[in-house]
């Protein structure tokens, strides 16, 4: 069974967002990357209680499936103060700290505008203890394998930012495909052990591009035309805790 490497490690502070690049992670036994999805944005009233945080369906959410100008805004994230900071145009143009309710309003009063037109209600900044917005119930790992993503632009004719599948962790050097080799496999990535749990089918968000917010390609429609499936990826629950960073090996732990 193939080696692979983690060539890269992605955490999205706030779900829909853009991606907050590390060198290196701790990753609990039953949790995501710490901070990944931690907060997400209200497109209507969904009910939420942060006392009880439960999962809703994306689309409850602003998302790039449905709001691809999101991709056209850039962030960042202080894990310490848990303050966000959205640029546009190459400009600061909100900046708040998420655990406050003026740092919220400030970031809710932007994207009230920026998306005006596309939201049902309040765009309200949500988040609950412990609580992760992700597109799945369960606590995950998102894997991308690279040599899939080349398969992708093989057959759609043109570069595919791996970004577009919005993984946390990114693989290189197992075969095309390899990922969906691995379900129900136990896997060592660094000190961390991984449980690889479920593919992943890719919705329009993939569509988008990463960089410019354009909705350039037809992924899910070419992976079901060349490959006869929507799926690249897999999500993997942590069941050993440990460090991750970027070069670790990620292997089969029955080959150790």
């Amino acid at each position: 069974m193939a080696e692979g490497t983690i060539q890269s490690i992605y955490r999205y502070p706030v779900k829909g967002l853009s991606p907050q690049a590390l060198p290196r992670v701790t990753l609990t036994v039953g949790g995501t990357l710490p901070h990944d999805r931690l907060y997400a944005i209200e497109n209507g009233p969904t009910g939420f209680d942060p006392a009880q945080p439960a999962y809703f369906p994306k689309q409850r959410f602003l998302m790039l499936m449905r709001n691809e100008r999101l991709a056209a805004l850039k962030t960042d994230y202080d894990e310490a103060s848990h303050t966000l900071t959205i640029h546009h145009h190459g400009r600061a143009a909100a900046r708040g700290d998420l655990r406050t309710a003026d740092g919220c309003a400030a970031i809710e009063t932007f994207m009230a505008s920026f998306c005006a037109d596309e939201l049902s209600g309040p765009a309200k900044v949500l988040a609950g203890k412990g609580h992760s917005f992700s597109d799945v119930a369960k606590k995950v790992v998102s894997i991308i394998n690279l040599a899939s993503v080349a398969a992708i632009e093989t057959a759609v004719g043109r570069p595919v930012d791996p970004l577009r599948f919005r993984a946390n962790l990114y693989a290189a050097g197992w075969p095309a495909w390899h990922e969906f080799e691995l379900m129900g496999e136990e896997l060592t990535a660094g000190g961390a052990r991984l449980k690889v749990v479920k593919r992943i089918v890719r919705c329009a968000a993939t569509n988008v591009d990463p960089q410019t917010g354009i909705r350039d390609l037809e992924i899910p429609r070419t992976l079901m035309r060349t490959f006869d499936h929507m799926d690249c990826g897999v999500y993997a629950e942590v069941i050993g805790a440990g460090d991750v960073k970027v070069g670790d090996a990620v292997r089969a732990a029955r080959l150790l």
